[in-house]
């Protein structure tokens, strides 16, 4: 920022409302010789890499399961079951249930692709530059706000027939037997579906997080030269 218009934003605080100031802040540049436009494109970009780096690990073959920052644990309620049936020597089969559920998120994020598209292609300039400016997850967080409606009401069903499709519903059937015969336990009749659709956006979110702080932390990941650009913005700023 140039000495006047440091001066001219100095004088516009003793002068202005706090609604007026805002306005004048809003029209400063932060891109030097980026237009608006690209800030946006560099934003988008970020979280495209996201989606494309982070989120389709998600789908492959045990992405959740695996992957500990994600890997979707039984709600506290059930908890107990998986302790019960391992003190009887069912460890085998405890972890085939969670697997089971594991596997039904990544049918789910499968469908996630479109609904991310369209939230990306909808930043504005002003969005972008409370992105760029913002928290490390701050481009996350943006794409929270504006798909996890969406992204419920498409994975809910996903997660419902696919407990039906990989075998989920008759191994927590089984499971849940094994467990409600143990004598003296608390018997229990757990519907999954909304838990896991929840845990499942959870890990969505998170991995777009991962790619989102690498960019903004790590030079070496900002792999065209509008990412570099943009983000250099970022660095300038802190």
């Amino acid at each position: 920022m140039t000495v006047r218009k440091i001066i001219v934003l100095f004088l516009s605080m003793q002068l202005l409302s706090c609604s007026e100031l805002q306005k004048v802040v809003n029209q400063l540049p932060i891109g030097g010789a980026l237009t608006q436009e690209q800030i946006g494109n560099g934003l988008r970009q970020a979280l495209d890499n996201g989606i494309k780096n982070q989120v389709s690990k998600l789908t492959a073959k045990d992405g959740f399961y695996r992957n500990e920052l994600v890997k979707i644990l039984l709600p506290e309620e059930l908890q107990v079951v998986d302790k019960g049936l391992r003190k009887i020597g069912l460890s085998s089969l405890a972890d085939e249930g969670l697997r089971a559920i594991n596997r039904t998120a990544e049918d789910a994020v499968k469908t996630a692709t479109p609904i991310f598209i369209n939230a990306v292609k909808e930043i504005t300039f002003n969005d972008a530059k409370n992105i760029l400016l913002g928290e490390q997850n701050q481009a996350t967080l943006y794409l929270e706000s504006k798909t996890e409606k969406a992204l419920y009401g498409q994975f809910n069903p996903v997660i419902k027939k696919s407990f039906s499709k990989v075998g989920a519903d008759k191994i927590w059937t089984n499971l849940i037997s094994k467990y409600n015969s143990i004598p003296f336990v608390k018997k229990v009749n757990p519907d999954l579906t909304d838990y896991v659709t929840s845990e499942a956006l959870k890990g969505v979110y998170t991995m777009i997080a991962v790619e989102e702080k690498g960019i903004r932390e790590k030079v070496g990941l900002r792999n065209t030269d509008l990412l570099r650009k943009v983000f250099a913005l970022q660095d300038n700023n802190k």
